[in-house]
């Protein structure tokens, strides 16, 4: 049991061509030490789980590769600080002390600091000097999921490097890769699943594919396996529900969402995954926009089948009464009529549009 390592550690990138998603910084990053214009400050910013500690690991490797023996131990060049609990003016001044030695060996020492927005006020102030004036050797890497909380004074001083969301077709090509080393079957649709779980973060979706490999059988990851464990609410029901609406049948509506509050889904979860749904379909009418269309071939292909009989008015009206019945939620007293009620609307808005349109007609 001791000799397991997570996915998110076993397969971080430890080469820039490694790292998914954030082409535009690696590929700033390689030109940047290739043609010797090195900052000698910069700044990671993004969400979490996008690789930016990642990539300054990385870099701190690269730029002293070539001047220091086979096999070295980079750990002597290269200092991280957690501003999350190291963020008192002591610690900087701690830092600053060190930073004036240089390195034993290699050109570089490198200083990255994460989460670097949980410094206080007088630990920037110590720290701006440093950052202004460096020595030579001195390599900087701030990392922060909170931009607009650093001092302007410091990001004067920065090279900025915005990390981006990663992309879900991205995350899925990952994970397949993943299973194939890790002899895992997956579905497609189940890592489609996992990627929109993760919401542009590796790391989360690592940890969610580690989950459900624990929680699959004979190593398998299944589509329905991945809805049980995570409580995600099934494409079949959001189809379903559709239909009931463009054939004005309110009693198997509400019948299906009494089966979706007996699974134990939470009411204004649903509504907002109505909303998405209806979302997708808008999307899936028009050719330029289906790549926004982030599902699998087969899923794709039931919304692509489903947009063809639904009109753009017909969702443009259902995705506004599902913002007010969002927006409304918390304040009503009785949820589940609330969420009903929204469904009977919705339910009824084919017929509405049609005596509507047969009134200009006529």
């Amino acid at each position: 049991m001791g000799s397991y390592v997570v996915s998110a550690r076993k397969y971080r990138p430890e080469t820039f061509d490694t790292v998914v998603g954030q082409q535009h910084i690696t590929e700033t990053l390689i030109n940047e030490i290739t043609n010797d214009r090195l900052a000698q400050a910069f700044l990671f910013c993004g969400p979490r789980g996008v690789g930016k500690t990642t990539c300054a690991r990385i870099l701190a490797k690269e730029i002293n590769k070539g001047t220091v023996p086979e096999g070295y131990d980079f750990s002597f060049n290269i200092f991280e600080l957690d501003a999350a609990s190291h963020n008192s003016v002591d610690d900087i001044r701690a830092l600053n002390e060190q930073v004036r030695i240089p390195p034993q060996t290699g050109v570089y020492k490198v200083y990255i600091i994460d989460e670097v927005h949980m410094l206080s006020q007088q630990a920037f102030n110590a720290f701006l000097k440093t950052l202004e004036e460096p020595p030579k050797y001195a390599i900087f890497i701030l990392a922060t999921t909170e931009k607009h909380k650093i001092l302007p004074t410091i990001l004067s001083r920065c090279q900025v490097f915005n990390f981006d969301r990663i992309q879900i077709p991205e995350i899925v090509s990952h994970l397949q890769g993943i299973a194939k080393d890790e002899h895992i079957e997956a579905e497609e649709d189940a890592l489609h699943l996992i990627a929109q779980k993760a919401d542009g973060a590796m790391r989360d979706a690592l940890s969610i594919f580690d989950q459900m490999a624990s929680f699959g059988k004979d190593g398998k990851i299944t589509y329905a396996d991945v809805i049980e464990n995570l409580n995600i609410l099934d494409y079949d029901y959001y189809f379903k529900m559709l239909d009931g609406f463009l054939e004005g049948d309110i009693s198997s509506v509400l019948v299906n969402y009494d089966e979706i509050q007996r699974n134990g889904f939470d009411g204004q979860l649903f509504i907002n995954g109505l909303a998405n749904h209806f979302r997708d379909l808008l999307v899936a009418q028009n050719a330029n926009s289906q790549q926004l269309l982030e599902k699998s071939k087969e899923i794709a292909g039931r919304y692509h089948k489903q947009a063809l009989a639904v009109t753009p008015s017909f969702i443009i009206n259902a995705i506004n009464i599902l913002g007010e019945t969002d927006m409304n939620y918390k304040t009503s007293r009785n949820t589940r009529l609330h969420v009903e009620l929204c469904l009977i609307k919705l339910a009824s808005l084919q017929h509405a549009i049609d005596v509507t349109k047969k009134k200009s007609l006529g």
